[in-house]
């Protein structure tokens, strides 16, 4: 794996093993993907301060995530029907997380079960969730999530209804052939709506998703509960006053709403309103070490990667989300020393040259 140097690498060899129309779903944006390019200019144009002539020889880039040590501030991004890319899916990367000590988020849509991911995982495992109509299928995956060791319940508030994506319907995408084990899981418990579904269309997606079903999470789980999708001073806020743990500020990787600005762009508002009394964790554009670095000193706590774990589960299966991870790992070690940065607790924003915002 030494030819592959930076993450676009995997990209570029991902692109030869994932199916024509596959790719475009893991790669594509909404309508005319303004914000999916945004997520990666928004990073581009924040700009770093080098600091020299500071003792850097030893260097501590761990953090803690909802009292959780890692490594360095990585998570990995819920990401759907990684069966597409492996056949062996999200069990796969859960061994490559785990292998480099970093925390993965399960997709409600996922292609294997949190059971089996939670048998194949060695390294700390957060749930998301899509919620529905019928309340006793959002109940019946936390209860598996908590029975299976998951630390917290990630809830995505971006997908009320899918966003525009014009590559699926040009490519007239359908997922009939995939199945989705964790929401057609025949556990004991499930309920009779999962019992009765032959595909998992057939549930009862939410559409109607308010702070209420936040306040009826709260009531049903012991877990941190975590808000995915939040882009505004306003709704974060409103997360910290429904005893949220944490927010992930994300605009779903430029696949839902586009014109919505880039999650960096977003980060520092909610920070200033918010950041000392709640994790806050960014998503969405994330490709370099310095990224990373640009993040947390912004505020983030963390920040999820998607895509690019995805083009390393596609190249080498778990050795390739792990090699993901060390490259992502390496290049922040080298921004934190050329920053004159001994430890993650000290990025702030004195190591940026031009502020984000605009």
């Amino acid at each position: 794996m030494s030819e592959h140097i930076n993450v676009f690498d995997f990209e570029t060899l991902a692109r030869t093993r994932i199916e024509p129309h596959a790719w475009d779903y893991i790669s594509g944006g909404a309508e005319d993907e303004i914000t999916l390019r945004e997520n990666r200019a928004a990073f581009e144009r924040v700009l770093l301060r080098p600091r020299y002539l500071v003792d850097i020889s030893t260097r501590d880039l761990s953090t803690t995530v909802l009292g959780t040590k890692i490594p360095f501030p990585l998570l990995l991004a819920p990401t759907g029907y990684q069966t597409l890319s492996h056949p062996e899916g999200e069990c796969e990367t859960a061994r490559g997380a785990g292998a480099a000590g970093i925390p993965m988020l399960l997709s409600t849509v996922s292609t294997r079960s949190l059971e089996d991911v939670a048998r194949a995982a060695t390294g700390p495992l957060w749930y998301q969730l899509y919620m529905m109509n019928d309340a006793s299928i959002n109940e019946w995956l936390v209860r598996r999530a908590e029975r299976n060791n998951y630390r917290a319940i990630v809830l995505t508030v971006d997908v009320i209804v899918a966003g525009n994506r014009e590559r699926d319907r040009r490519n007239e995408l359908s997922f009939a052939q995939v199945h989705v084990d964790n929401l057609l899981a025949r556990t004991d418990d499930a309920p009779a709506a999962i019992i009765n579904a032959t595909h998992y269309n057939d549930l009862p997606w939410k559409e109607n998703l308010s702070w209420r079903d936040v306040e009826w999470l709260r009531q049903q789980t012991a877990l941190p509960i975590l808000v995915k999708g939040i882009l505004t001073r306003e709704d974060a806020e409103i997360a910290l006053e429904h005893g949220c743990a944490g927010i992930v500020v994300s605009n779903h990787g430029g696949r839902q709403l586009d014109g919505a600005p880039a999650s960096l762009d977003a980060l520092p508002e909610i920070v200033d309103a918010v950041g000392s009394q709640i994790e806050i964790y960014l998503d969405s554009g994330v490709r370099r070490g310095t990224d990373i670095l640009k993040a947390v000193a912004l505020g983030a706590r963390a920040v999820c990667i998607g895509r690019p774990y995805i083009w390393g589960l596609a190249v080498d299966g778990a050795r390739g989300v792990q090699r993901v991870i060390e490259i992502l790992k390496s290049e922040f070690d080298t921004a934190m020393a050329l920053t004159g940065k001994r430890s993650v607790r000290e990025l702030d924003r004195s190591v940026i040259w031009k502020p984000s915002q605009r």
